[in-house]
């Protein structure tokens, strides 16, 4: 589990030992699966990263909604539900140039309009032969979007580097040359399933 998760799952847990003390076991019996939920939701798997060179990983969990050539790149969308884990991991080796937060709305994540409208958070990151953005985004549950790295910071492929609360949406934007490795409908997983190929 990620240690952001830690106090989310603390406080409904002291909370249910201290009604359970008391007997109060309609309450206790709730706030214990809610701590048990939390749980769940911040779990940290460990994930065999691919190590095969130019190669794009996935950097969350979750269903691939949307693949689209813009006139910025190629744009492959990955929508995680509350049961997806919800860290996120770089998709290549490189440096962060860029860290960009935009405000916006909290609109259902599975439209295509989120990607522009809802609350964001951008990193560019940039290899050795290749320069990804890579964008978390906020959906209808989702109140925080958490970021670890900073500018300058360098990440390799499939490191940590976030998680979104509780319900979103990560956009990878790729140069138009690469090839993508995964359809519309596809499950994928965080910093192991190979996204694209250049």
């Amino acid at each position: 589990m990620v240690k952001d998760g830690i106090p989310f799952v603390a406080l409904p847990l002291i909370v249910s030992i201290a009604f359970a003390y008391f007997g109060y076991w309609i309450v206790a019996v709730p706030l214990f699966a809610l701590a048990a939920f939390m749980v769940f939701f911040f779990r940290n798997p460990s994930r065999s990263i691919p190590d095969e060179p130019n190669i794009v990983v996935s950097a969350a969990d979750g269903k691939v909604t949307r693949i689209e050539e813009t006139e910025d790149g190629m744009l492959v969308s990955v929508f995680l539900s509350p049961l997806d884990v919800h860290v996120n991991r770089s998709p290549i080796a490189g440096e962060v140039i860029s860290i960009k937060r935009f405000k916006g709305k909290k609109r259902p994540a599975t439209s295509n309009e989120a990607s522009s409208t809802n609350e964001r958070n951008q990193l560019t990151i940039k290899g050795q032969s290749i320069t990804v953005v890579c964008t978390q985004i906020v959906g209808i549950m989702a109140r925080r979007i958490v970021c670890w790295p900073k500018e300058g910071d360098r990440l390799d492929r499939g490191q940590l580097f976030g998680l979104i609360r509780f319900g979103s949406r990560t956009d990878l934007l790729l140069p138009a040359h690469v090839s993508i490795n995964v359809e519309v409908g596809d499950r994928v997983r965080g910093g192991e399933t190979i996204i694209a190929k250049y």
